[in-house]
């Protein structure tokens, strides 16, 4: 048997996958959403509110995947960190901590 190609084609063309990394770009405030974290419900969000799409979660992951993008959690980390003191701490705190 020969494969006869995907069981689909992609919904998104490649201008419209341009202008949803372009809006991803932005950021999830820009969308309204107030940490810095993409999920895939959140890019189906945008998908459905750009484009008038509707995608499975599923369907957004292998859109994405397909595309280059890759899942990754981000460090948790206060958007209002102190770098300096926290080097302070370290240099610090930290040694009388341990012994």
């Amino acid at each position: 048997m020969r494969s006869q190609g995907p069981a689909s084609l992609p919904r998104l063309s490649e201008r419209q996958f341009a202008q949803l990394e372009t809006e991803l770009a932005k950021g999830p405030a820009a969308h309204g959403w107030e940490d810095q974290r993409w999920t895939l419900p959140r890019v189906k969000t945008v998908i459905g509110r750009r484009f008038h799409l509707t995608y499975t979660i599923q369907g957004v992951r292998k859109l994405l995947v397909r595309d280059g993008w890759s899942c990754q959690v981000p460090a948790r980390r206060a958007m209002e960190r102190d770098h300096n003191a926290v080097a302070g701490w370290f240099k610090e705190v930290w040694p009388r901590a341990e012994g």
